[in-house]
């Protein structure tokens, strides 16, 4: 039978192939291990699973294989930054010994020793009296609106330093004032007249032209010399007071005051009171008395209100109208009490009406008694009964003082106790 072409030509084209050697062998490309997988874990976690196929257990099994997973990946070690050691270079001796200035011989000082065995500086340390004082300066010159919250805190922790300050103003308030203080600059010969504030010379020296002048405030009746204060700053010792002020007689010099803050004052603008006479050129300090006014005038204001809250939630001035509650404030003023002071005896007459702020007091009643010890005669005993106690928010004293009738018990102070007070001559 005749074979077709088709199959003939396939045949022949075998026969051809089958005589070609075949391709050379290729082998297969190595697999590279990777940086971030630990091999040996990998290892323990695929032997693990084997392992794991018998358990009936498959949630158990599984937390396990989740807790081990993790650890196939290689962490990172954190590679701290390297300490670099600066090496010290010595200096000579005979450079350091040119370098520093020759001090004085103070072996036979005994002011010197005193201070170093109560731990102060010596003469010689470094000058941070003059630097603190020149920063502060700087601060004054500019606007107050333009110094940062750290120079404001700078010039009231200086004002805090001085003694005619300090002795007349609360801190609080000193604070407040020390906001809007402004430095002055006053050639020689000019004359200062300090009534419409108070006055502090920082650098030059000026002559009062009168010998004593009135205290700061209105509340202090007292007058005070007109002698120069000195300076005592943050931690300096005695030996920063200003070498001017002693020995300097009627003379002003650094950290002297003069002026007043009270606005009254100004009436008296043509005396000589309160001026003084640059005898230098002079940079003042001034804290003005509008300032301290506007400052005496809002605490009033929050001292009223206080008060009036105070009376109001009284038990007996609850339905009081406010105007007259007002008319009671203003005779009022706030008084404190240590615990265990008797504010009044029974059978005496109180001097004042009284309205707890904080605290409480303790009520007594006194109790006559007889008792009969043996074989003795019968004696009369007094005691003081406890009876209750004066809460906050509680008044008592007005039926006393308006009707002059005396206490039938004693009150005594429990513990530390503020009261808004009014005096009986205020109300008669």
């Amino acid at each position: 039978m005749p074979m077709s072409p088709l199959p003939a030509a396939i045949l022949s084209h075998m026969i051809a192939v089958s005589n070609v050697p075949p391709p050379p062998l290729r082998s297969i490309p190595n697999l590279q291990k990777s940086r971030h997988i630990d091999y040996g874990q990998l290892n323990a976690l695929c032997h693990m699973r084997e392992k794991q196929h018998s358990r009936t257990n498959i949630l158990s099994a599984h937390n396990v294989f989740m807790k081990q997973y993790p650890k196939i990946f290689l962490q990172k070690k954190v590679r701290l930054p390297k300490l670099f050691k600066e090496e010290e270079t010595r200096i000579p001796a005979e450079d350091t010994a040119e370098s520093k200035p020759l001090q004085p011989d103070d072996s036979h000082n005994i002011a010197i020793h005193v201070k170093k065995a109560r731990g102060g500086r010596t003469l010689y340390g470094p000058k941070k009296y003059e630097e603190k004082v020149a920063h502060f300066m700087a601060v004054l010159k500019k606007l107050p609106i333009h110094r940062t919250p750290s120079e404001h805190n700078i010039v009231w922790k200086m004002l805090k330093m001085i003694p005619d300050l300090t002795s007349q103003l609360l801190d609080e308030h000193l604070k407040i004032l020390s906001k809007n203080v402004t430095s002055e600059t006053w050639i020689k010969g000019s004359t200062v007249i300090g009534n419409d504030g108070f006055y502090i010379i920082l650098k030059g020296l000026a002559r009062p032209q009168t010998q004593i002048y009135k205290n700061l405030i209105e509340e202090h009746d007292s007058t005070t010399s007109f002698i120069p204060q000195s300076f005592h700053s943050f931690d300096f010792s005695e030996e920063f007071r200003n070498p001017l002020l002693t020995g300097v007689g009627p003379m002003l010099g650094q950290w002297s005051t003069f002026g007043t803050l009270e606005v009254a004052a100004h009436i008296e603008s043509e005396t000589k009171e309160y001026s003084v006479v640059t005898e230098e050129d002079c940079e003042i300090l001034k804290i003005p008395a509008n300032n301290f006014a506007k400052l005496k005038a809002e605490k009033t204001k929050l001292e009223n209100q206080q008060k009036v809250k105070l009376i109001h939630k009284c038990p007996y001035y609850v339905e009081w109208p406010t105007l007259s509650i007002y008319e009671l404030v203003t005779f009022t003023k706030w008084k404190k009490f240590p615990p265990g002071h008797v504010i009044v005896e029974s059978g005496n007459i109180i001097s004042f009406v009284a309205y707890i702020n904080y605290g409480y007091c303790k009520i007594y009643r006194n109790i006559i008694g007889f008792s009969k010890p043996q074989s003795r005669k019968v004696k009369k005993i007094q005691k003081l009964v406890y009876m209750g106690r004066l809460n906050e928010k509680e008044s008592f004293g007005e039926i006393s003082v308006l009707l002059q009738v005396p206490f039938t018990c004693t009150i005594v102070t429990g513990k530390d106790v503020e009261m808004a007070i009014i005096e009986d001559k205020d109300l008669h």
